[in-house]
C-alpha cells in the first residue's frame, strides 16, 4: 500500500528532475502533448477506477445507483471551484495570477497552481485505498495500484513543465527548480495518507468519496489542462496525446483490475 500512496510523488519528483538533463524548456509541441497526454490520463482513471466502482458499490439501488455518484461528482467540482477562488496562484505561461491578491511571488504561485492538481489525485489515491482496507467489494489491489501508475505516469510531465520554465525563465539554480517541482507534488501522499487514516469513518459514504474525486480530477482537465494543450495556433497535438494518455490508462485499470 505505501508504494501506491508514494508513486504519484515519485512521477512528479523524476519528471522535475528533467531540469537537469535538458537546457531548455520543453518545446510548445512537446509541452501540449505532455498536458494532453496527462488530461487522458486523468479522465481514463476519473472513468474507469472511480466513478464505475463507485455506482457499482450502489448497485443494490437499482436504477438510483447513479445518484451517489453523481452528487459525488459534483461536490467534486464545486471544491476544486472553491479552492481556484481562496488560493492564490499562477498557471504556467499566464501572466495574470488567480484567487485573491498577496505578496507571493510569481514562483511560488505557479507551484500553488500545480499543487491544487495534485490534491484530488492524492485524494482518489487514498480512497482507493481506503475502500480496499474496509473490503470495499468492487476494488481491488491491482485496480488501485494501476490507478496509483497512472497518476504517477501523468505527473512526471506535470514535474518537468513546473521545474523547466523555473530554470529557465525565472532564473532559479536547477537544483531549487528541481526541489519546488518535487515539493509541488508531496500533497498527493500526505492527501492520501489522510484519507486512508480516515477509512472507518468515511466508508459509509465511500461511493460518494470515489466520485468526489473523480469530479475534482476532471475539473482540472476542463478548467486548465485541456485548454493550455490547445492555447496558441491550432494544433492536433494535444489531441494525440490525450488519446494516447486515454487509452493507456484504460488499459492499465483492465489489465491490473
Amino acid at each position: 500500500m505505501l508504494i501506491g500512496v508514494w508513486l504519484p510523488f515519485l512521477g512528479t519528483a523524476l519528471g522535475a528532475a528533467c531540469v537537469f538533463l535538458l537546457r531548455d524548456g520543453l518545446s510548445e509541441r512537446v509541452n501540449r502533448a505532455l498536458l494532453g497526454f496527462a488530461s487522458g490520463v486523468m479522465v481514463a482513471a476519473s472513468v474507469w477506477s472511480l466513478l464505475i466502482p463507485a455506482m457499482d458499490q450502489c448497485e443494490a439501488m437499482g436504477r438510483w445507483a447513479f445518484a451517489p455518484a453523481a452528487g459525488g461528482f459534483l461536490l467534486g467540482i464545486a471544491f476544486l471551484l472553491l479552492l481556484d477562488r481562496i488560493i492564490p496562484h499562477l498557471h504556467v505561461d499566464c501572466d495574470e495570477p488567480e484567487g485573491p491578491r498577496c505578496s507571493l511571488g510569481r514562483s511560488a504561485m505557479m507551484v500553488l497552481a500545480v499543487t491544487l492538481h495534485n490534491i484530488p489525485e492524492g485524494m482518489a489515491v487514498g480512497v482507493m485505498y481506503a475502500g480496499l482496507r474496509m473490503g470495499g467489494a468492487s476494488l481491488s489491489a491491482a485496480g488501485a495500484f494501476a490507478l496509483s501508475l497512472g497518476i504517477a505516469i501523468q505527473n512526471f510531465p506535470e514535474g518537468a513543465i513546473i521545474s523547466l520554465p523555473l530554470h529557465s525563465g525565472g532564473g532559479m539554480s536547477r537544483a531549487r527548480a528541481f526541489a519546488m517541482g518535487a515539493l509541488s507534488g508531496i500533497v498527493e501522499p500526505v492527501a492520501a495518507l489522510v484519507t486512508i487514516l480516515l477509512a472507518d469513518v468515511l466508508t459509509p459514504v465511500l461511493p460518494v468519496l470515489l466520485s468526489f474525486a473523480a469530479g475534482a480530477m476532471l475539473y482540472v482537465v476542463v478548467e486548465e489542462l485541456i485548454p493550455e494543450s490547445a492555447a496558441g495556433h491550432h494544433s492536433n497535438i494535444g489531441t494525440i496525446g490525450f488519446a494516447i494518455g486515454f487509452a493507456l490508462m484504460m488499459a492499465l485499470d483492465v489489465a491490473l483490475g
